[in-house]
């Protein structure tokens, strides 16, 4: 046990922050079995909707810090795997509407500046 007052706060701290990420992890973890039951069951509808539940439970705990990007990049693309296999499912990934062009502005020709007179050195007092 920590005798230090400085010591004590940061146990304290460090107990509040592994509750706090225990519960993000499992969160993320039940939304992620979620998925795979539905798959599993052969739901496709379930498991597209539990994918989308996921991702966003996966991108949370990577905000946090409790998992690596790395590995949430990878688990979702298996789970968006797994529920592709799956008839009935449509993709999740909202595909992105094409943006429209701004109509091309007409180039004018430039206009020289005028040139500027050179600024007299003030008289030096005597």
């Amino acid at each position: 046990m920590p005798i230090i007052k400085s010591a004590i706060k940061r146990a304290k701290q460090t107990k509040v922050r592994a509750a706090r990420n225990v519960a993000t992890k499992r969160a993320m973890r039940t939304e992620i079995k979620a998925v795979e039951t539905a798959v599993a069951a052969g739901k496709g509808k379930e498991a597209a909707e539990a994918l989308t539940r996921a991702q966003s439970a996966i991108d949370t705990a990577v905000k946090k810090n409790v998992i690596h990007k790395n590995r949430a990049a990878r688990k979702k693309s298996q789970l968006s795997a797994s529920v592709k296999t799956v008839s009935g499912s449509k993709p999740t990934a909202k595909k992105a509407t094409p943006a429209k062009k701004a109509p091309a502005k007409k180039t004018t020709a430039k206009k020289t500046p005028a040139k500027k007179t050179a600024a007299k050195k003030p008289v030096a007092k005597k």
